[in-house]
């Protein structure tokens, strides 16, 4: 990592601190980290570890008790909630453990729906939307609905939906929690793909250790704090 390359999320000294009855409970208990422009990057701890807290919080969707975060030029702890609102609606994409699908919507229309909310016009979006999915493997499903689709067809989906809207960081949270581990190996292999492809920045959260093997780089978080990094091999990372 050379000194001339900017990180895309920057986060110092971040502390989340609940109040529990009369006791504090230390979320994240502060931590730094560097993230740059295309890179994979997994965050991994058990249960409890405060890796959900530290993705909610680099995606603006939970403020921190103190420290900093800045999204390119974009500082999140100080923006109020209209402009957290604006950010994430604009700048990154999410893709969820539970899909998060509207069942009355086939694949087509809920990949177009984040541009909906932009009041971009229908035929662009829904153009948009089927050159992702085909992007994503699924040419031949646009139109079924998420009851039609398996668990990893769904998720392919959820891929879909999060780049429709051209961010350049996506927060994936056990984006494979619910599929088996073949499925969740061709998922895995899609996302890598795409940050490749696509030169997206890629921020996932799990709490096994195979699937974050898939990352460049990985961030071990205990008890709130990132304990270690691990950095991949370019070799492995070509191969």
């Amino acid at each position: 990592m050379g000194s001339e390359r900017k990180p895309v999320i920057y986060a110092k000294g971040l502390y989340k601190i609940y109040r529990v009855g009369e006791t504090q409970v230390r979320a994240l208990n502060g931590v730094d980290l560097s993230i740059y422009p295309g890179e994979f990057c997994a965050i991994v701890g058990t249960s409890g570890s405060g890796k959900s807290t530290l993705l909610n919080m680099l995606a603006g969707l939970e403020k921190p008790t103190k420290g900093e975060i800045a999204i390119g030029r974009c500082r999140l702890d100080q923006m109020n909630e209209n402009q957290l609102v604006r950010f994430r609606r604009e700048a990154v994409g999410f893709i969820f453990q539970s899909f998060n699908l509207i069942p009355s919507m086939n694949a087509l229309e809920n990949v177009a729906l984040p541009l909906s909310f932009r009041g971009v016009p229908k035929k662009i979006r829904l153009a948009r939307a089927a050159r992702l999915l085909k992007t994503v493997g699924l040419a031949e499903h646009l139109f079924h609905k998420p009851s039609q689709m398996s668990g990893g067809q769904q998720q392919r989906v959820g891929v879909a939906r999060a780049l429709v809207v051209d961010p350049a960081i996506i927060f994936a949270d056990e984006p494979t929690g619910n599929l088996d581990s073949a499925t969740s190996a061709e998922v895995m292999e899609l996302m890598q793909k795409v940050v490749r492809e696509q030169k997206k920045t890629l921020v996932m959260v799990t709490h096994d250790n195979h699937l974050a093997g898939f990352a460049d780089r990985i961030f071990h978080i205990i008890d709130g704090k990132i304990v270690k990094i691990e950095e991949k091999k370019n070799e492995e990372k070509e191969g």
